[in-house]
């Protein structure tokens, strides 16, 4: 072996991934429809540690200002944590997490039309059938209310480090 692309095998797949595609499916490519979720971005510092006396940017999972799409909601936990898909911190691929609410910001519906965004969500079995537009804004104005307080009320009483960045203080009043 000397290392060059033309020694090594090449890495195969499943047996159904390398046949060739014929049919109908070979004329014209397969399109889904576009879902409407919930986007939003972590935030960029986050308190924690003993008393909310530190900051870390972002999550362990996920860049702060990251894009984010919200999958699904725990609402018999009052919202207080949901499933996420996007852009992991450290290999840059797709990643599905569950996080805190207190952890995003800037809720909005987006139509997603990324293939590797709509796989992921189809395996927690959302579909067109629900995720239209009018849930997807409603959905995102209910967690743009829960978070600021989930936050608050995470570190109640506790003051926050001087200087402070968490997104509490660097958000315009």
């Amino acid at each position: 072996m000397t290392g060059h692309p033309e020694d090594t095998e090449p890495v195969t797949g499943h047996p159904e991934d390398t046949e060739p595609v014929t049919g109908p499916a070979a004329e014209e490519p397969v399109t889904a429809e576009p879902l409407w979720l919930v986007a939003a971005n972590v935030v960029r510092w986050r308190r924690y540690g003993d008393g909310g006396q530190e900051l870390r940017p972002g999550t362990k999972s996920y860049r702060g200002g990251s894009k984010v799409h919200v999958v699904t909601t725990y609402g018999g936990m009052a919202h207080e944590e949901l499933t996420t898909v996007g852009r992991g911190r450290h290999t840059g691929a797709y990643i599905t997490i569950d996080m805190a609410t207190r952890n995003l910001h800037t809720f909005r519906a987006v139509a997603v039309y990324s293939p590797a965004v709509l796989r992921r969500a189809a395996a927690f079995g959302v579909d067109g059938t629900w995720a239209t537009r009018e849930y997807a804004e409603e959905l995102a104005a209910l967690l743009a209310r829960l978070a600021p307080r989930y936050r608050e009320e995470h570190w109640r009483g506790a003051p926050h480090p001087v200087p402070c960045r968490c997104h509490d203080c660097l958000s315009p009043a």
